[in-house]
């Protein structure tokens, strides 16, 4: 095969889309196993979503329903800064887990946020099954 730019340019694209399919909340899961965690639940995810933690530096208990709302199909709203946040919601947003930093970055950032800690393997994993049937 000669190395043409549309042969490149489409060379470059299989390889983006192969990444694309390697970055899934089926690798985040995969990760969260070998962790230790496993037996995700859908239902615990939810539970959590909206359950009140109180961290340390928090006046009032925060959820992360607060900020992302109950309806993940619709944008949240920061309830400090007033910044948009797209929507969750897989169905909606199937890019929102597309990349494992990404997503790893805001979980953690959100979970010491919200519950004061990071989350462990087994809350995050829940999350992503929540998140996947929305």
């Amino acid at each position: 095969m000669k190395s043409t730019p549309k042969n490149l340019a489409i060379l470059a694209a299989c390889c983006a889309l192969s990444g694309m399919a390697l970055a899934s909340p089926e690798t985040l899961l995969a990760t969260y196993r070998q962790a230790g965690a496993g037996g995700f639940s859908a239902s615990a995810g939810a539970a959590a979503w909206t359950r009140n933690h109180t961290p340390a530096d928090a006046k009032e208990p925060r959820s992360c329903a607060d900020c992302h709302g109950t309806d993940l199909t619709k944008p949240g709203k920061h309830v400090q800064t007033g910044k948009r946040i797209d929507p969750l919601a897989l169905s909606v947003n199937p890019e929102r887990l597309a990349d494992d930093r990404k997503a790893e970055k805001w979980l953690g950032r959100n979970c010491r946020w919200t519950l004061g800690r990071d989350c462990t393997a087994q809350e995050k994993g829940d999350f992503v099954v929540f998140l996947q049937g929305q």
